[in-house]
């Protein structure tokens, strides 16, 4: 097997181009509206964008070949890796990305039992759950690449639990 990357052929640029194409064409259906298309063609484009979005990345990827694929993972997410979590946090950070992980859900599971209290909740319900998802999203990346195995690890059912044998001493950081 060799280290060499996969160069960028015809095959890999139509895949690369039917790929972006099935990813970028729902930004089509906020704008139906605004032509005049009727709640009910644009519900009916939107479930057929979705089905077609499927088999235009299946066809991206026969088309790219395997090693068109792995020349446009390598890409696309080997220029995202550089913004990703880092994989180790301070104690600081971690905690504050807890409690900006925890809030949403609370303030989720909460407030169809005291949103009343809140003012302006009830007009702007949509405005809080925007909030908290940003909350959640921001938090995983204040949380760092660590919490993301552990999250990971909560879906798979061998994965098993390993807690160090006695507690951090106060002022390290680990």
């Amino acid at each position: 097997m060799s280290n060499k990357q996969p160069q960028a052929d015809w095959r890999v640029k139509v895949g690369f181009a039917i790929f972006v194409a099935s990813i970028g064409w729902p930004v089509l259906i906020p704008v139906l509206p605004l032509l005049g298309v009727s709640p009910t063609a644009t519900a009916t484009f939107s479930g057929v964008m979705l089905v077609a979005a499927e088999f235009l990345l299946l066809a991206g990827a026969a088309i790219a070949g395997k090693e068109g694929f792995a020349f446009i993972k390598a890409t696309v997410f080997g220029s995202l890796k550089s913004y990703g979590p880092p994989s180790e946090v301070s104690r600081r950070r971690y905690t504050v990305g807890l409690v900006l992980f925890v809030t949403p859900l609370v303030f989720a599971w909460a407030s169809p039992y005291f949103g009343h209290h809140l003012p302006g909740f009830e007009q702007g319900q949509l405005a809080y759950a925007i909030v908290g998802d940003g909350l959640l999203l921001i938090s995983l990346f204040v949380l760092g690449g660590g919490f993301w195995e552990k999250l990971r690890s909560l879906f798979q059912y061998s994965a098993h639990v390993v807690l160090p044998d006695k507690p951090a001493e106060a002022g390290t950081l680990k």
